[in-house]
């Protein structure tokens, strides 16, 4: 045998498979009433051939049977079926119960750890690919507890009690019928690299099939405005087309895998009643014993079939359990901060106060996007911040955010490195909106609370009429209570960003951060939200990355930023008279009509 070096494909998936049985272990008790019912159910289900040959032996062949034994002996054969039937029906629920407990367990732990890892794991990740680890791979672990353990369990168990009962019977047969074991494993062996190459290529297609379709359904937007459809249709047949050839390959190799052992079965069936035949027809065996051979013989392929042909689900599951485990064992690159590191923040006490010293930055080994940066906020002060695509401006408000870390110097708020306040902390100190507010499926009370209960419904209402949002939510056909779609479809860009703003409002950050707010809308509704802006960033530090110059002509102070460097700073006004960069940058917006004031 040969051994499994570490880091190899079978030693990386055998630790996956360790690693999800561990989930296993809460369920212990459970297991072993699986264990008992299955030896009952098995047990009352083959002793009923063994019943009748004694019947027919001991009693009919020799005249001493009447019909108050025959109806006793029905009655005790309906109690072993009806014994069968109560115990398979309680080892199939037991096995379901923590089968489908153990599948949510690990479906809950794999989007936990992924919603706590660094956003560095999804810039190199498809969330169409994260889709198909937490549905379909977490499904295909399901079907291993649901039917390759119970098969490992009822068919294992039922082939050593017919084994048992055919030595029983009569040695010789049994004996003759070993003899198919060897053809079994040939067979077995031939079939399972072939099972085990289609049913891993459908699985492929299925999950390249799930990852298309979830990555178009969240671009439906940018599909429909450039005339994607016919494309889209067109690419998503070719992988639905890979799905179902995929499948008819896997059904033609189980079809021909299953009638083959059909056929093996129907010769050795053959086999023992022509042996067995000329054993009764030579006075060497009875017939009841030969009726229950050959009831046994029938049933004996059945659970050897069935353990093999769950050896494809079984290579299919060790394949799921190593996508899931690849992802669990990811550590997050963003961690809190050890106890005896972690600094001593008062929420209601923060001033607002940040600063970049000397930061380094890239987001690749060998790129740098911010070189050396220096930037130092007073509290309570309005920063706008304007730049070329690809200038740094987003990076710095993700390195704020603690999305990452720098890699040289330090960011800070008041005077604590970021990296010593737990990111539950910072985030609650540090309020994020984007160009494109984010709204969850619910009502309008939970997406402004974000669905924490401690937020009362008065609070979210003086919130939303404190920005003005009020008078458009009491216009909707339930009011705060109007449920949602994903992403807020059904309200404009501007009622989704003033909700956005009702959120800083209930969360009081001391930090705020715009990130092209204003970016998508009209020149009516960003008036409506320049005024909610105004609200909210009244006596907290506000830091706003600005697309539209109007967004910022009234800011304390106006960085310009270029190759991820600060090449200009000042007010509105003194920008101008440097006929720099923003000047430039103004000119250009006037000639454009976007709407800003005269100088």
């Amino acid at each position: 045998m040969s051994k499994q070096t570490p880091g190899s494909p079978d030693a990386s998936r055998y630790e996956a498979l360790r690693a999800i049985l561990r989930y296993a272990r809460p369920h212990r008790l459970t297991f072993i009433g699986i264990f008992f019912a299955t030896i009952l159910a098995i047990a009352a289900d083959l002793v009923q051939p063994y019943l009748v040959s004694i019947v027919i032996d001991d009693h009919i062949a020799v005249g001493q049977s009447g019909l108050p034994f025959l109806t006793g002996m029905a009655l005790i054969y309906l109690g072993l079926a009806v014994v069968s039937l109560i115990f398979t029906y309680i080892q199939s629920n037991l096995l379901q119960y923590a089968g489908q407990h153990i599948v949510a367990s690990i479906r809950k732990d794999l989007f936990d750890h992924i919603s706590r890892l660094s956003m560095s794991f999804f810039d190199r990740s498809s969330s169409g690919g994260l889709v198909t680890n937490v549905s379909s791979d977490t499904e295909t672990i399901s079907q291993f507890f649901t039917q390759v353990l119970l098969s490992l369990i009822r068919d294992g168990m039922m082939l050593v009690f017919i084994i048992y009962f055919m030595f029983r019977l009569d040695t010789t047969l049994a004996w003759y019928s070993m003899l198919t074991l060897p053809i079994i494993a040939t067979l077995a062996i031939l079939f399972r690299k072939r099972l085990r190459e289609v049913y891993q290529y459908a699985r492929s297609r299925l999950s390249r099939l799930v990852a298309f379709t979830a990555e178009n359904l969240s671009g439906m937007g940018l599909i429909q405005i450039f005339h994607q459809e016919k494309e889209q249709t067109r690419r998503f047949t070719e992988f639905n087309s890979d799905y179902w050839q995929a499948n008819v390959q896997q059904l033609k190799s189980n079809v021909l895998f299953n009638r083959t052992f059909d056929v093996l079965g129907n010769i050795a069936l053959v086999l023992m009643v022509w042996l067995g035949g000329v054993a009764v027809f030579n006075k060497q065996m009875e017939v009841g014993v030969l009726y229950a051979f050959i009831s046994y013989i029938r049933q004996f392929f059945q659970p050897i079939n069935q353990i093999t042909m769950q050896w494809n689900t079984f290579q299919s599951t060790m394949v799921s359990m190593d996508r899931i485990w690849r992802i669990l064992r990811i550590q997050p690159e963003i961690r809190d901060p050890e106890p005896q590191q972690t600094a001593n923040v008062h929420l209601e006490q923060v001033q607002g106060k940040v600063d970049f010293n000397h930061i380094t930055f890239g987001y690749n080994e060998g790129q740098t996007i911010l070189p050396q940066l220096d930037l130092h906020i007073r509290p309570g002060e309005m920063v706008g911040v304007v730049g070329t695509t690809g200038a740094g401006k987003s990076t710095l408000i993700a390195l704020l955010n603690r999305f990452y870390d720098v890699q040289k110097g330090s960011v800070m708020i008041d005077d604590q490195d970021i990296r010593r306040i737990p990111q539950e902390q910072l985030h609650r100190i540090v309020g994020l909106i984007q160009q494109e507010p984010f709204l969850f499926s619910g009502s309008i009370i939970d997406n402004v609370r974000l669905f924490q209960e401690q937020v009362s419904r008065e609070q979210v209402i003086e919130a939303c009429r404190f920005v003005g949002a009020h008078e458009m939510i009491m216009k909707l056909p339930q009011q705060y209570d109007t449920r949602l779609s994903e992403r807020g479809s059904g309200l404009s860009a501007g009622e989704r960003q003033l909700i956005s703003f009702a959120r800083i409002v209930v969360f009081r950050p001391r930090v705020l951060i715009l990130d092209e707010a204003t970016a998508n809308l009209d020149s009516h509704t960003e008036q409506l939200v320049q005024k909610a802006l105004q609200t909210v960033s009244e006596g907290r530090t506000t830091i706003v990355i600005a697309h539209r110059l109007s967004t910022i002509m009234h800011a304390d102070r106006i960085l310009v930023m270029e190759h991820g460097e600060i090449v200009e700073q000042g007010t509105h006004a003194k920008l101008l008279a440097q006929g720099g960069i923003y000047a430039e940058l103004y000119r250009h917006a006037r000639q454009a009509g976007h709407d800003v004031a005269e100088a």
